[in-house]
């Protein structure tokens, strides 16, 4: 049962930075797409990030580009969200999930398990 295990978030002043961690507990597969959804209530999960683990290659929402980028450290089973710059609009839960897929698609029905989130809150 793959489970993922989110860290970071809280509450910040408008303009400063934070950073979100997610990392895979089972390691089933190789490589996996991880990524990155928020969401706000009334609203529908949106795509901030993904990152293809077996080539590195990343997503970035156009909403986020120049201000948050996805990484992933060296174990190749942990992804890193870093938000710099931080707007009150970003405030939302933010949502970690995985796919088995050897691509990533910024699409949430593309993704096979998902954490329990952590808020992020800018004001």
């Amino acid at each position: 049962h793959v489970q993922l295990v989110e860290s970071g978030g809280g509450s910040v002043q408008a303009g400063e930075s934070l950073w979100l961690t997610c990392e895979i507990s089972l390691y089933i597969y190789s490589s996996y797409c991880m990524g990155w959804f928020r969401q706000t209530p009334g609203k529908e999960r949106a795509a901030v990030a993904a990152h293809y683990t077996g080539t590195a290659t990343t997503y970035v929402a156009d909403s986020v580009k120049g201000r948050f980028t996805i990484s992933r450290d060296n174990t190749n089973h942990t992804i890193i969200l870093q938000m710099n710059g931080l707007k009150p609009e970003d405030t939302a839960m933010y949502y970690c999930a995985a796919s088995k897929l050897n691509y990533c698609v910024l699409e949430s029905s593309f993704f096979q398990w998902w954490g329990q989130g952590t808020q992020v809150t800018v004001s």
